[in-house]
């Protein structure tokens, strides 16, 4: 009749693989949860009409609200966000300072997405931006999205290509004092950009999925282990 025997090695071994798949799928599964919180404010949010941007913002409250401004781009100042690909084809977010209308307050704008330009990739495509004071409507969002760099960014200056960018930076580098927020635009304007956005809850599926596939294989490296520790008296 088979019996139970106890190897410490192995035992040892399953309990670090059973600690960490738990806890990579309790990582997952809270992703998972934040991205369906986000898609339920964005659900809420996205019907609204959109609201002035008010002198004060409460970044915590107005997070993917639907926002009017009201002022003129700084078009010396364009920064490029790279390696931000849309259905397959590689490019670029436009970020923008603009000035907001009778202030000395600056919003960053993600103005839209532009291809590379795949004859020569150190030439940026063409694109307009309208001059004097306009009105556009945006969503407010606190990132511009995150991509994974090596080493330390450049200092800024008009017309950097960068990986990733956060207002503090652009303040610091521009010397403009800009909003701790950005202006994801959404606003219709003939300027070349196209403003299909990704959605900031995308991906819940995916990390349920995960979540489920680490809890398996600790659950697996468990069941091997016991399996496994039972031998015959003859062996």
């Amino acid at each position: 009749m088979p019996s139970f025997r106890f190897k410490l090695i192995p035992f040892l071994a399953t309990v670090i693989v059973v600690a960490i798949g738990c806890s990579l799928s309790y990582w997952q599964a809270g992703r998972a949860k934040y991205k369906e919180t986000i898609e339920a404010r964005l659900q809420v949010r996205e019907n609204t009409p959109a609201v002035p941007l008010p002198h004060f913002v409460d970044i915590g409250q107005m997070e993917y609200t639907r926002v009017s401004l009201r002022g003129e781009f700084v078009s010396d100042w364009p920064v490029y966000l790279d390696n931000r690909p849309q259905q397959g084809a590689a490019g670029m977010v436009v970020v923008m300072p603009f000035k907001l209308q009778g202030e000395n307050t600056y919003v960053l704008v993600l103005r839209g997405w532009l291809p590379r330009n795949s004859a020569d990739r150190a030439t940026i495509k063409p694109y307009s931006t309208p001059s004097g004071e306009i009105q556009i409507e945006g969503m407010l969002t606190t990132g511009s999205g995150h991509v994974m760099q090596l080493g330390q960014s450049a200092t800024l200056k008009p017309g950097a290509l960068r990986q990733n960018l956060t207002p503090e930076e652009f303040s610091a580098d521009s010397r403009l004092p800009v909003q701790p927020f950005f202006i994801q635009q959404t606003s219709a304007q003939e300027d070349g950009l196209v403003r299909a956005w990704p959605r900031a809850s995308a991906g819940s599926e995916r990390h349920r999925g995960y979540a489920f596939q680490w809890l398996a294989l600790a659950a697996t490296a468990l069941l091997f282990f016991i399996v496994t520790s039972f031998r015959k008296k003859s062996e």
